[in-house]
């Protein structure tokens, strides 16, 4: 086989499958996959990235999809290699979508609706007053946090001075918080891969919750998105400049608009218990990752 690729693929909720079926898809196009390239495992000296025996640099590509286990080493091993191969997503589309306020910032300067949203210098106790009165209720959010891990429902001043002193032992210098948006607490999760929509499915907060992410107890569901919340996604996707996103969407009830909540860059395949449900879409994302590595590295 004349081309040769890396992957680190999450195993949890079905990866393990997922990966052998990509492996099998490329070996039919003459190219070899090495899998299981975890990066905090890796060393880098002498102008090369050493995984075991792999110089991961002279590797044709590089496919890194795990979010639960990267770590800021790996990360930073991530930005080297992506200097001298192709990466999907590319670091520079990963450390985007990894930010809550950089995604943000650029999907409304491109004219994608968001979330109201302010970044706080956490030493601004003024601004921050003031915006709460604006608001009334607000979000907190970690900067680079996923599934739905440390949001924080602002609703008073009581609740944001229990807060603060969290926020001042963390030693955060700065932090993200966005106006709370009156929704129906459900959303769409639309997965684009290589500019084409892959699926969708809905997920729905639970009774005791707010937020829709599976880790904080949402729950999925079918769901067929219209052509609106497609092109949205594309375009937020296209923006991002993502190979792969999964991006997230709400209707926004008091501007009667849809807003896009995040961008994705490692949204998780549906799992076996998902399919059972009718959310199918694997093959077609498969398909599509093996269609784009093919494109990626054509020598």
């Amino acid at each position: 086989m004349d081309r040769k690729i890396g992957m680190w693929l999450y195993s949890n909720g079905g990866g393990d499958k997922i990966q052998k079926k990509i492996v099998k898809k490329l070996k039919e196009r003459g190219i070899e996959s090495i899998t299981d390239i975890n990066l905090r495992n890796a060393i880098a000296k002498k102008g090369h990235i050493y995984h075991g025996k792999t110089i991961v640099d002279d590797l044709d590509l590089f496919f890194s999809y795990n979010a639960g286990e990267q770590t800021q080493y790996q990360a930073f091993l991530y930005q080297a290699l992506n200097r001298v191969i192709p990466m999907i997503n590319s670091y520079e589309a990963f450390s985007l979508t990894e930010d809550k306020f950089q995604t943000s910032f650029l999907l409304q300067k491109n004219g994608i609706a968001t979330p109201d949203f302010q970044l706080c210098h956490r030493d601004n106790s003024i601004q921050l007053a003031k915006i709460m009165n604006k608001w009334s209720k607000m979000v907190y959010k970690p900067t680079d946090g996923w599934g739905g891990v440390g949001l924080t429902k602002i609703e008073n001043q009581a609740t944001l001075d229990m807060l603060m002193p969290f926020l001042n032992q963390m030693d955060l210098r700065f932090f993200y918080v966005e106006k709370f948006v009156k929704y129906d607490n459900t959303d769409f999760r639309i997965d684009i891969v290589d500019g084409e929509f892959v699926g969708c499915y809905g997920r729905k907060a639970s009774k005791s919750d707010w937020r829709t992410n599976i880790t904080s107890g949402g729950s999925v569901f079918l769901r067929d998105p219209d052509d609106e919340v497609i092109a949205i996604a594309k375009k937020a996707a296209k923006i991002c400049g993502t190979d792969i996103a999964g991006v997230d969407i709400i209707y926004d009830l008091e501007r009667e608009e849809y807003v896009v909540l995040e961008v994705n860059g490692i949204p998780a395949f549906p799992t076996p218990e998902q399919e059972k449900v009718g959310i199918n879409f694997n093959k077609k994302k498969i398909d599509l990752i093996v269609d784009m590595i093919d494109r990626k590295t054509k020598k």
